[in-house]
């Protein structure tokens, strides 16, 4: 017979660490580059992140607090999703801190530049998408107030895929080596070959 630990998040997890973040995982990350009204650029990881719609391609990634790539998403209206990957993994990771420094430079990342928009994509990740802000949406609760969380929200309207990653027309996930996001303060997961399984819809 199973044994729940059943709680209320409002009321606290009872438990060593928050397990949410660890039960909705791995979770994709974005890793947004944007640049400032003034021209500044920024990179950082987010691990709330997802792709939400085909066609158009829409993606967001979700800001816990007022930081830098909400600001600036905010007054430009454009950002860049990277592919983040393991060989980039220590990189992304020197990306996330709280600095006014170029976490470009502090990460010692190399940029192309993009085509529809401004800020600069990381020229090392295999898989770059220019994005046009549709919506910021501010997250609310069940009472209808608002959290000081921003959900952000882009059209992806130019895509850069490194040919080395694509297999007779056909992207290949796991050859990217794509990083995912997982639970407690340190756990990340790598997507790779030996955890592909093939199972296709019902008609």
């Amino acid at each position: 017979m199973t044994e729940w630990h059943f709680y209320e998040p409002a009321r606290g997890h009872g438990l060593a660490h928050d397990p949410l973040n660890a039960i909705v995982a791995p979770r994709p990350i974005g890793w947004i580059a944007t640049l400032s009204s003034n021209g500044r650029r920024n990179l950082a990881p987010y691990s709330f992140f997802n792709l939400f719609s085909y066609r158009p391609p829409i993606i967001g990634f979700c800001s816990s607090g007022v930081k830098d790539s909400l600001t600036n998403a905010r007054a430009t209206g454009e950002f860049v999703w990277n592919l983040a990957t393991r060989d980039l993994a220590e990189q992304m990771n020197a990306s996330a801190a709280a600095t006014d420094a170029d976490e470009f430079v502090l990460a010692g990342l190399e940029t192309l530049p993009s085509v529809l928009v401004a800020p600069p994509r990381v020229a090392r990740s295999p898989v770059q998408f220019e994005c046009k802000v549709t919506q910021i949406v501010q997250l609310q609760d069940r009472g209808g107030a608002d959290l000081p969380s921003w959900l952000v929200l882009g059209e992806a309207v130019a895509i850069h895929i490194d040919a080395a990653m694509l297999e007779d027309g056909v992207y290949q996930t796991a050859r990217a080596r794509p990083i995912l996001r997982g639970g407690g303060p340190a756990d990340y997961f790598e997507i790779g070959e030996a955890q592909r399984f093939a199972m296709r819809r019902p008609a």
